[in-house]
């Protein structure tokens, strides 16, 4: 895939997690949100050729992210993220959890997006 497909799939997965959130599926909600920072992720890691096809390398690249900005939260972002994917396995998440899980990886999208080169 590309930068921009990468790109455009996170905002895509973003707005189906909110659509599920709103339907009440928690567990489809949060794997969409999880789907939507890897996408970024994986957008911004296939810009710069960096490998990013396991879930090791999507937190080695989020760490580079991290260091290079300056801004630890992009850190605690993903891993709301992550536990947003756990979720998806467990089901322990409610409602309200899980619509913070979602407003937190959206403001991960915000803060990654910009590092991304503009088309």
């Amino acid at each position: 895939m590309t930068t921009q497909t990468y790109q455009q799939a996170s905002r895509q997965l973003l707005n189906q997690a909110q659509t599920e959130l709103a339907a009440g599926d928690l567990r489809q909600a949060s794997e969409k949100a999880w789907g939507a920072a890897a996408q970024m992720v994986k957008a911004i890691a296939e810009q710069r050729g960096w490998r990013h096809r396991a879930h090791d390398l999507l937190f080695e690249a989020v760490d580079y992210l991290s260091d290079e900005t300056g801004d630890e939260e992009i850190d605690r972002l993903f891993d709301v993220a992550s536990a947003l994917h756990v979720n998806f396995y467990e089901n322990w998440y409610r409602a309200r959890r899980v619509q913070r899980g979602i407003r937190d990886v959206e403001t991960l999208l915000d803060k990654l997006e910009p590092l991304l080169p503009q088309a």
